[in-house]
């Protein structure tokens, strides 16, 4: 198995010393899981598709513009 080294703000910390019977690189490590797992889904889901980054951008442009007209921004 790797090792990893993470940094963390010291209020983290602080908490994290308060509640030493957890096992915090378990917790991270289940964390680092679930993220991966989202990142090989998405991968996955979207290795055949056709959608570029032009749609994409086209696609969001217009969702601003249904977002702004809904909120009485633009007519």
């Amino acid at each position: 198995m790797t090792n990893m080294t993470l940094a963390i703000p010291e209020d983290l910390h602080k908490i994290m010393k308060k509640h030493s019977e957890i096992k915090w690189s378990e917790v991270a490590r289940q964390a680092i899981w679930t993220q991966a797992r989202k990142l090989e889904l998405m991968d996955n889901l979207l290795a055949k598709s056709e959608f570029t980054e032009k749609d994409a951008l086209i696609l969001g442009r217009k969702i601003k513009q249904g977002i702004a007209k809904q909120h009485g921004l633009v007519k």
